[in-house]
């Protein structure tokens, strides 16, 4: 038997700073993710004999517990995988819907023009449990108390709480004590926010959990102690205290108190989906997103205006790279406002959109200086239709809402936007895995005391005027901000990426993947690079506010290259260095076999593991 080859060697680009860590390399299997704790987890399951589907589940639901102000048991969890007995690649749609009684007219009853960002009103079906258990049922190998574990033991015993945690919960601890009692008792032990490093436990959370994993217990079969699980969440003890927590009002970024409109019924209907990706060839890979009830196809169709610049040849660190990228942006973020919507209810016109010829005529668009218009594109001929709302959430000077009452400020100023994680696993059998689960935040509702975990806010991305492929409708899912990726070079798997980041995830992937496929082919520094982003779009997030022109660089971007940017008209800001984004990415070297991992620095909690 001939010994095993090492990895192979790897360019080196020239660049202007070198990686704070290496580029992992691995057999065994590779996991990288948000947090440190979630990484070792799903690393875990592989050395257990899992595959990447045991350890993306194994991370995804770490990370509920120990970065509850990015996720949570109540959000939403979409994943792409590559599954290498089936050969292809699948979109698990880990989006709740609307619930039935999401009506606009419900809502204008109630004098609102827009659905408040948190509280109980702006809750879709939570979907990350059950996204997570059909990837389990279908594609796993190990048992649902193995894969809960270490969530369980993190809840239960305690985990050190991070700066972020800390600051968030600092940030919303007035509302707590003025508004939402059982978030207070969670949340600011003591009455004041946990100190960072301090141990935090999230007892009523380990025992839902374990309440979860017991409901399977006695059923013959793994597939059968799985959907015993699935039915407590969807059908029993989880649901039946949801419908009954969100009849209660509570304060929201309205300013007012509402109930929610969540029942057990919407609970009992949901039922995951598994889709197609969809995809563009570029630079020699396939990348795959989901479809458009995320916003995916913007980071395809910057791919198919920037394929008709010369971007591949412009210096990574030079202002022109930046303004090209930001540009394309800018067209494709547009189309996100006027065409992209739940496909089970709107006629996203994919193919033209993505179409050589409408590629290249909005590619035309593309000046030497910034653009100061949201200019949506007429896809086949069809004409644009942009939400009335967004002429009036522009604002160049900066957000202002108006002098808050008290009670406004409690829920509306004093309350973060919440985040999301990002996770990726690749196994020794050639399966990988990429995931952006979000919602459930701890500042998005008040926790329900008797499950230890609160609702997500997703259905704030609806638009409440009619008629538009954003449009709420029950049933109907929100066109989220969530997108993981995977790309795939000769029809096998490459990479998995992602990062948090809301309306900034297909700006900073889109940065990154061009990074590497031109520029950098170590993963590490492609993450490392100063990155960038615009706010010219209007945010998918309450109020809905939109900065044109606007660009924010990192602290440590070449200054050639924002004088570049001054120059050709855009309004930029300079942010703290190493502050936007957390990519990460795990892949595959399909000369070798070898796996490669990588996570981002920022942040300090980023971490790729791999063996």
């Amino acid at each position: 038997m001939e010994p095993e080859p090492p990895a192979p060697a790897r360019p080196r680009a020239v660049t202007a700073l070198a990686p704070r860590r290496p580029e992992l390399r691995a057999r065994h299997g590779a996991v990288a993710s948000t947090h440190w704790l979630a990484s070792g987890a799903g690393m875990a399951m592989l050395e257990r004999g899992g595959n990447a589907f045991d350890a993306a589940a194994a991370t995804g639901f770490v990370l509920q517990v120990v970065e509850p102000h990015m996720n949570g048991l109540g959000g939403e969890a979409p994943i792409l995988l590559w599954s290498a007995e089936r050969e292809r690649v699948e979109v698990v749609c880990g989006q709740g819907p609307a619930p039935a009684g999401a009506t606009t007219a419900h809502f204008r009853e109630l004098g609102l023009d827009l659905i408040p960002y948190n509280g109980l009103l702006a809750t879709c079906v939570p979907a990350a449990f059950g996204a997570w258990l059909h990837m389990l049922a279908v594609h796993g190998r190990l048992e649902l108390d193995e894969i809960l574990e270490p969530a369980i033991a993190y809840a239960r015993d305690g985990f050190p709480v991070s700066q972020g945690l800390h600051d968030v919960i600092a940030t919303v601890a007035e509302l707590f004590r003025l508004h939402w009692p059982t978030s207070a008792r969670r949340w600011l032990p003591d009455g004041s926010p946990p100190p960072v490093g301090s141990i935090l436990r999230s007892s009523q959370l380990a025992a839902t959990y374990q309440a979860l994993v017991d409901a399977g217990r006695g059923a013959p079969t793994r597939a059968a102690r799985i959907e015993a699980a699935r039915r407590a969440f969807y059908e029993g003890f989880v649901a039946e205290e949801i419908d009954r927590f969100v009849q209660s009002p509570v304060m929201d970024g309205s300013g007012r108190t509402h109930s929610g409109v969540l029942t057990g019924e919407d609970l009992a209907r949901f039922a995951v989906a598994v889709e197609e990706p969809l995809t563009i060839d570029y630079a020699g890979v396939t990348v795959c997103k989901p479809a458009t009830w995320t916003q995916g196809l913007v980071l395809l169709q910057q791919l198919a205006l920037l394929a008709r610049t010369d971007i591949a040849q412009v210096p990574r660190d030079s202002g022109r790279f930046a303004h090209l990228v930001v540009e394309a942006a800018k067209l494709a973020f547009a189309d996100r406002e006027a065409w992209y919507g739940d496909p089970a209810f709107v006629d996203v016109p994919v193919d033209d959109l993505l179409s050589p010829a409408y590629s290249a005529q909005r590619a035309r668009l593309i000046g030497e200086q910034a653009s100061f218009e949201l200019r949506p594109g007429a896809p086949g001929g069809r004409r644009p239709r942009l939400p009335d709302e967004i002429d009036g959430v522009a604002d160049r000077a900066g957000p202002g809402v108006g002098e808050p009452t008290a009670a406004e400020r409690a829920a509306r100023t004093l309350t973060p936007p919440g985040d999301t994680v990002h996770l990726d696993a690749a196994d020794r059998w050639g399966n990988v895995v990429a995931a952006t689960p979000s919602g459930g935040w701890l500042q998005s509702s008040p926790t329900i005391p008797a499950l230890g975990f609160c609702l997500g806010s997703r259905a704030q991305m609806f638009w409440l005027g009619e008629g538009l492929p954003g449009s709420l409708a029950p049933g109907k899912r929100p066109r989220s901000t969530l997108s993981p990726s995977l790309a795939l070079r000769d029809g096998r798997p490459w990479l998995a990426f992602g990062t948090p980041g809301g309306d900034f995830q297909d700006q900073w992937s889109l940065v990154f993947l061009l990074t590497l496929l031109h520029h950098e082919p170590d993963a590490q520094a492609a993450i490392d690079a100063a990155t960038f982003h615009t706010l010219h779009a209007p945010s998918s997030f309450y109020p809905r506010r939109s900065v044109p022109g606007r660009i924010h660089v990192e602290g440590h971007t070449a200054e050639e290259a924002v004088a570049d940017l001054r120059a050709r008209g855009h309004d930029v800001v300079v942010d703290e260095p190493w502050s936007q984004g957390q990519l990460s990415a795990v892949g595959v070297d399909p000369a070798s076999g070898w796996l490669r991992a990588a996570a981002n620095p920022r942040g300090g909690q980023g971490h790729a593991v791999g063996r």
